[in-house]
Order: C-alpha cells, then sequence, then structure tokens
C-alpha cells in the first residue's frame, strides 16, 4: 500500500513538471505563433479581400474610399445618397469609413508580423464586434444564437473568430514576435 502511494506521488509529481513545462512552452512562444498563425491562415486573408474593396484611385485611395466602402460599411448613408462618396457628408461619415479601411488594413498586419501584438488583436477584437453589429443591424445578417446548432449563424462565427485574437491578447505574440525580438535589440 505505501508503495503505491509512493508510485502515485511520484507520478503525480512527474506530470506537474510536465504540466509546468507545456505551459512554460505555451506562454513563452506556442501560444502566441499558433494563434497568430490560425490569424494568418483563417482570417488574414478574408480581411485583406476585404479591405482591398474599399480604397478609391490611386496610392492614398485609403483616406478617399469608393462607393464600395460606404456600401460595406454605412449602406443606409450610401443608399441614402446614391452610392455616391462625392454626396456624403465627411464628417462623421467619411471618418467612419476611412477608419475602418485603415483598422482592416493595418490591424490583420501588425498582428501577423507581431507588432504590438496585444495592442492589435484587442483592436481586431473591437473591429470584429462593430463588424458584426453592422452586419445584423445594416445588411440583415441573421445573428443566430449559442447552441442553436447553426454554425454559420454570425453569433457562432465571430466568437471563432475572436478566439485566437484573445489568447494573443492574453499571452502576446510570443517569442517568434517581431516586437519581442526588437525590443531584444534595442536592450542590447
Amino acid at each position: 500500500m505505501v508503495l503505491a502511494r509512493l508510485a502515485i506521488s511520484a507520478l503525480a509529481k512527474q506530470g506537474y513538471k510536465l504540466a509546468q513545462t507545456g505551459t512554460a512552452y505555451w506562454n513563452d512562444w506556442l501560444g502566441g505563433l499558433t494563434a497568430r498563425f490560425i490569424f494568418a491562415a483563417v482570417l488574414w486573408p478574408y480581411y485583406l479581400n476585404s479591405a482591398l474593396t474599399k480604397p478609391g484611385m490611386g496610392p492614398l485611395g485609403v483616406f478617399s474610399p469608393g462607393a464600395g466602402a460606404f456600401a460595406q460599411i454605412i449602406p443606409a448613408i450610401a443608399e441614402a445618397h446614391s452610392y455616391d462618396p462625392g454626396a456624403i457628408a465627411f464628417f462623421p461619415w467619411h471618418i467612419i469609413v476611412i477608419a475602418g479601411t485603415l483598422a482592416e488594413f493595418v490591424l490583420p498586419i501588425l498582428i501577423v508580423l507581431g507588432v504590438a501584438t496585444r495592442l492589435a488583436a484587442l483592436g481586431m477584437v473591437g473591429f470584429i464586434a462593430v463588424q458584426s453589429l453592422v452586419d445584423i443591424y445594416a445588411h440583415g445578417a441573421m445573428p443566430g444564437a449559442l447552441f442553436d446548432g447553426d454554425p454559420a449563424s454570425v453569433l457562432d462565427q465571430r466568437i471563432l473568430w475572436i478566439f485566437p485574437l484573445v489568447v494573443l491578447v492574453a499571452i502576446g505574440g510570443g517569442r517568434f514576435a517581431l516586437d519581442r525580438r526588437l525590443w531584444r535589440r534595442l536592450r542590447a
């Protein structure tokens, strides 16, 4: 009986050490790298393609959004002005569309590279929340509900989208994030 207890105690200690090692690897590099990889593989192409539909003509087209940007972000205002960006008031509508377009371009790049990862991921969580509200209230998407058996609903999809971002907010971009490498060079 004593021998069995000693064996169980030794196994428990080894399990605890293994769990500590796994947690250390997860927090140091694996968690952030995995979350950034999932974001890059699943969401970055979506946001890049969406962002590319918004700028107007020229290299500074982000600051003069096209009709498609207004139709996607504020469809009621775009429709009220016959999808003519020149007829839409600059404040607040152009400001909202420019900010949304810049966020859709910049935040995913920062996350994938691992620059200001926690802040960029937090901004992306806010962006997805606003995007979800626009999809539901302005575009008529069905929000769905958790545990309703419909994984294609907005709520179910967006929770899955937000999960790797929450991981990044909690533990950062990991050892292979660009900003971590820059900090090490600055300290040296």
